[in-house]
C-alpha cells in the first residue's frame, strides 16, 4: 500500500512539474533564472507613450542577471523609437524574450540615427518566441526611400537586425510594414528562425523578407512571405545556409545576391533552397551579380531543389550583369566566379516565355551548372524557352525547357 502511494505521489509530482513548465516555457534542461517584465520597468502598452526606456531598463536588468533569464512582453501596443540590444550578457546562460503584444516603430525618422530599429549584438543563446509583431509602420517613410533608384542612398531603418549573434532562435515572429527589410541577420553564428509570417505590400520598396550577410550555419523554415522585395535574400560572406519550407510571394523571389557591389566581400559557399512555393513574384529563384564588380570573389555549391512555381515571372535566372538602375556605369564583366550550381525538380507555370536565364559573366564563365528534372510551361500552354550566355549547363532527368534557344534579352 505504501509503495501503490508512493508512485501516486511521485505521479502527482511530476504532472505538476510538466504544467508548470509548459505554462511558463521552462527549460526542461535545467533550472528557470529570474524572469524580467516590460510593466515592471513602466511600459504603458497604450500604443501612444514611448516606451524605450522601459524596455531598455528591462533588457539591462536580464543582462546583469545570471542563468537562463526571461523577458515578458505581455499582450498590448507598444511604440519604441531604436534601440539596441547589447551583450554580451556574461553570466547568462540563455535570455528567452516570450513577446505576445505588437511592437509600433516610431515614425519619426529624425530619432533614427543609423538604419536599424530595433538591433540585437553580440548576445548568446538567445530565443524569442511568443508569437508576436513588429510593426515597421513603413507606410510613412517609404517615398524617401531611394535606394531602389539609385546606387548610393541612405538606408532608412530595418525593423529588426541581429548582428554578432551565437545561438539564436527565432520562433513565430509576426513582421508588417517594415521602413526597409523585415530582418537582418549579420556576422551571426548558429541561427535558426521558423514559422516566421512577414508582410508588406508588393509596392513597398527595398522591404526584403529576411536578408542574410557574413553568416555560418543559418537556418530559415515554416516561413510565409509576402513583400516588396526579395521573400529572402543571401549576401556576401556566407557558409552554410539552409533555406526550407518557404511560401514567397508577391515579392522578387528567393535571391542569392546582390553579389558584387562592394570591395570587402567575401566568398559565398554552401547554400540550400529547397522544399519552398513561389507564387505571382518578379523572379523564382535566382542569383543575382553586379557587373563591373570591385573584387573577384567565389560564390560555390549552390542548391535549388523541390521548389513549385506559380505563375512566376523568370522562374530560374542567373543574372550577372544585374543593375537596377537606369545607368550603373562601366559594363564591365562582373568578378563574381559562381561554379557547382544544382537545379533540381522545380516545376510549374512561368509567367514569361523565357522560363530560364542563365546569363553568366563573359570575365568568368560559369562552371558546372546542373539542371536537373526540370518542368516549367509557360502560363499560357505553350512551351517556355531557355537563354544561355558564356555558360554551358548540362541537363539530366526530364528537362523542359532544354535547349539554349531564346536569346539573352539586352539590358
Amino acid at each position: 500500500m505504501a509503495q501503490q502511494s508512493l508512485k501516486v505521489l511521485v505521479l502527482f509530482v511530476c504532472i505538476s512539474w510538466c504544467a508548470f513548465a509548459e505554462a511558463g516555457d521552462v527549460e526542461m534542461d535545467g533550472a528557470a533564472g529570474a524572469t524580467f517584465s516590460v510593466g515592471t520597468y513602466g511600459a504603458r502598452a497604450d500604443g501612444k507613450t514611448d516606451d524605450s526606456n522601459a524596455f531598455m531598463k528591462t533588457w539591462q536588468a536580464a543582462c546583469a542577471s545570471s542563468g537562463k533569464v526571461k523577458i515578458q512582453i505581455p499582450g498590448g501596443k507598444y511604440l519604441l523609437g531604436p534601440l539596441t540590444f547589447s551583450g554580451p550578457c556574461p553570466k547568462v546562460t540563455m535570455l528567452t524574450i516570450v513577446h505576445k503584444g505588437t511592437l509600433l516603430a516610431s515614425t519619426n525618422l529624425g530619432k533614427f540615427k543609423s538604419d536599424v530599429w530595433l538591433e540585437f549584438y553580440g548576445v548568446k543563446g538567445l530565443r524569442i518566441s511568443g508569437g508576436g509583431t513588429v510593426d515597421g509602420q513603413g507606410a510613412a517613410a517609404w517615398d524617401k526611400n531611394s535606394c531602389h533608384k539609385m546606387k548610393n542612398c541612405q538606408a532608412l531603418p530595418v525593423s529588426v537586425k541581429f548582428i554578432g549573434m551565437n545561438d539564436t532562435i527565432v520562433r513565430g515572429l509576426t513582421s508588417v510594414n517594415p521602413k526597409f527589410f523585415h530582418m537582418a541577420v549579420i556576422d551571426c553564428q548558429r541561427f535558426t528562425a521558423t514559422d516566421l509570417t512577414l508582410t508588406a505590400p508588393e509596392d513597398s520598396p527595398n522591404t526584403d523578407g529576411c536578408h542574410i550577410e557574413g553568416s555560418t550555419g543559418v537556418e530559415i523554415s515554416r516561413a510565409k512571405i509576402g513583400t516588396g522585395d526579395d521573400c529572402i535574400s543571401i549576401g556576401h560572406g556566407n557558409t552554410d545556409v539552409l533555406i526550407s519550407s518557404v511560401e514567397c510571394g508577391p515579392g522578387h523571389g528567393l535571391s542569392i545576391g546582390s553579389l558584387g557591389k562592394y570591395k570587402y566581400e567575401k566568398d559565398v559557399k554552401g547554400l540550400i533552397i529547397r522544399d519552398s512555393k513561389i507564387t505571382s513574384t518578379q523572379n523564382g529563384v535566382r542569383i543575382k551579380t553586379w557587373e563591373n564588380s570591385p573584387v573577384s570573389t567565389i560564390a560555390t555549391n549552390i542548391t535549388f531543389e523541390n521548389i513549385i512555381m506559380s505563375n512566376v515571372s523568370n522562374p530560374i535566372i542567373i543574372d550577372q550583369t544585374y543593375c537596377p538602375f537606369k545607368n550603373c556605369g562601366s559594363k564591365d564583366p562582373s568578378k563574381v566566379k559562381l561554379s557547382n550550381i544544382h537545379f533540381t525538380n522545380i516545376r510549374g507555370t512561368s509567367a514569361t516565355p523565357v522560363a530560364v536565364t542563365l546569363e553568366c559573366s563573359k570575365g568568368y564563365p560559369c562552371q558546372n551548372v546542373n539542371l536537373k528534372d526540370i518542368q516549367l510551361k509557360y502560363i499560357n500552354g505553350s512551351d517556355a524557352t531557355l537563354a544561355c550566355a558564356n555558360v554551358s549547363p548540362q541537363f539530366s532527368g526530364t528537362v523542359n525547357p532544354k535547349k539554349c534557344t531564346a536569346p539573352i534579352a539586352a539590358a
